[in-house]
């Protein structure tokens, strides 16, 4: 996806179809949310590489005192603040592979941890800036309706974001009841490779959530917590820093959708979805604006989705009725969200089959559940 996003965008910038105003519109946005991007990829990686991630796993395993159904819980608040302070992808990316490993070698039924990991690094991404790249652009975009700043953002979403995670979790669980009973064996205690990195990146870890919700452009502590891990393993384990640890392609695929989408909104792509989308205030225009932007998200990815829906909201209450559409409506197709398919590469790495046909079912229920549920709570902050 990421070269062919790419080229449309730079053919949508060099073609003339996207004037030289527009383009630097996009610039000025895409640009703190890439930057963003960058850095907490790179401080993600090194904290998975320290070992964060696995003594976080290895916990809640020795947390949930041979319970499988503890064990889940403890995955569920694991993975939720994983998506809340380090992004969605974060969440897809790193913690996944250690889930799986986890249930593996505690003879454990992968499928549960694995789909709980995924919809919660969708659902579970709204209620700070930083957890989802949407989130990010919609505070640039909340200026404009005279609100800004972290606190506006986390008074809006705080309870939509309780009431779509209570929602993913109450639907999980009554499906994978059955497979939940039962006891494991707790797994022995392992030293990290490196306690100085580990100890390095656990800290600042948990530095990056006050971080987060201080008012700071999140691009800031995230740029100075990447710095911070880049020079400790320079100096303790200098073979970690690798090209890799950049993600130039997800870099390349957000910015060519950005182009790509700012050139269809040139081109009356908002006058196309008006009439769809609604207008007004309340349950129902917010569940209607909602619905659109998960419907969309399902069809062409979220981030495009966010980007096409965005200039329909009107207000602070609407702009974040499309995220919750687009932050926890794509739990239908594979590519919904960026997350989704890199979660799933991971579960197929690791050798978890995932029926497309009954993920697109359970997604659908819990797309519906979890959209109608924050919509309501919505009401309680608009």
């Amino acid at each position: 996806m990421w070269w062919i996003a790419g080229l449309a965008g730079l053919a949508c910038a060099v073609t003339g179809l996207l004037s030289m105003d527009e383009a630097l519109e996009v610039g000025r946005r895409a640009g703190p949310v890439l930057a963003f991007l960058v850095a907490v990829t790179v401080v993600a990686e090194l904290a998975d590489a320290a070992g964060v991630f696995d003594a976080a796993a290895r916990l809640a395993a020795r947390a949930g005192r041979g319970r499988t159904w503890l064990l889940w819980l403890l995955v569920v608040a694991l993975g939720t603040l994983a998506t809340v302070v380090l992004s969605l992808d974060t969440t897809a990316v790193l913690l996944t592979p250690v889930v799986l490993a986890l249930a593996a070698q505690l003879r454990l039924d992968p499928l549960p941890f694995a789909v709980t990991t995924v919809w919660l690094a969708n659902t579970a991404s709204l209620l700070l800036p930083v957890s989802n790249l949407t989130n990010l652009l919609a505070l640039d975009r909340l200026a404009a309706f005279g609100d800004s700043g972290v606190a506006t953002f986390v008074g809006l979403s705080w309870a939509p974001f309780l009431a779509g995670l209570l929602g993913a979790v109450l639907v999980l669980g009554l499906v994978y009841r059955r497979r939940l009973r039962g006891t494991y064996g707790e797994p022995p205690p392992a030293e990290p490779r490196d306690p100085v990195l580990f100890r390095t990146a656990a800290v600042v870890c948990c530095l990056l959530a006050p971080a987060f919700v201080s008012g700071i452009t999140p691009a800031i502590p995230a740029g100075i917590a990447a710095v911070v891990l880049i020079a400790v393993f320079a100096w303790r384990r200098r073979e970690a820093l690798r090209p890799a640890l950049l993600p130039w392609q997800t870099v390349v695929l957000v910015a060519g959708l950005f182009l790509v989408v700012q050139t269809l909104q040139a081109h009356g792509l908002d006058r196309l979805l008006a009439p769809v989308a609604g207008t007004g205030e309340g349950f129902g225009a917010h569940l209607r604006l909602a619905a659109t932007s998960a419907l969309t998200a399902n069809a062409v990815d979220n981030l495009p989705a966010y980007l096409a829906v965005e200039p329909l909201a009107g207000s602070a209450s609407r702009l974040v009725a499309v995220l919750i559409g687009v932050n926890l409506g794509p739990l239908v197709t594979p590519w919904a969200s960026l997350a989704t398919l890199l979660w799933l590469e991971r579960c197929r790495a690791r050798g978890v089959r995932i029926s497309l046909p009954r993920f697109a079912a359970l997604g659908l229920l819990g797309a519906v559940v979890c959209v109608v549920a924050a919509t309501a709570a919505l009401q309680l902050t608009a």
